[in-house]
């Protein structure tokens, strides 16, 4: 987050300044994923929402492999664990095994609240495991609750510095 001093008259304020995030949405549900759009439209008008219908595509993405060459890399993922090809457990290992890609924010989104699924996900290093509920207006309260922490409270690493970061030599 940056904030930008801007000059209102007389009087100087200081405002955050509005940046695009990215958010790769894993889901193979049609239904789900309108409901994402439609409720990340509603909550932040400044989220690009791309969508990867299964496990594959989205490790391709990921990966920026083949079509998605010029993909942008994702601020946060949302992933649903019951994916055709490859399951959500699959690609949640694939991507904290990833120096590139295990900085970036994994959230479980899924209809599965059995606690062999949260426990396995929390192992494969989720950043957090949340259930779908039933109904339009709670499913867009609980995006609203994952946009105002992820996206507006929570401090996400940007592509520069974890290219840039490297140990200092000497420190131990």
């Amino acid at each position: 987050m940056r904030l930008l001093l801007v000059s209102e008259g007389p009087v100087m304020a200081i405002k955050q300044e509005e940046t695009c995030k990215t958010v790769l949405l894993v889901e193979d549900s049609l239904g789900d994923v309108r409901l994402t759009l439609e409720a990340f439209q509603d909550a932040n008008k400044s989220v690009q929402l791309q969508v990867a219908s299964d496990g594959v595509e989205a490790m391709a993405y990921l990966r920026r492999e083949g079509i998605y060459a010029k993909a942008a890399r994702p601020d946060f993922i949302l992933l649903d664990l019951n994916l055709p090809k490859m399951s959500g457990r699959e690609v949640l290992a694939q991507i904290k095994a990833d120096e590139n890609l295990k900085s970036i924010p994994t959230v479980i989104l899924t209809t599965s609240g059995a606690q062999e699924d949260i426990a396995d996900c929390y192992k494969l290093q989720a950043n957090s495991y949340v259930c779908k509920p039933v109904g339009f207006e709670l499913f867009e309260s609980l995006v609203k609750s994952i946009n105002s922490f992820w996206m507006t409270n929570a401090m996400l690493p940007e592509l520069a510095t974890l290219k840039t970061s490297e140990p200092s030599a000497g420190l131990h």
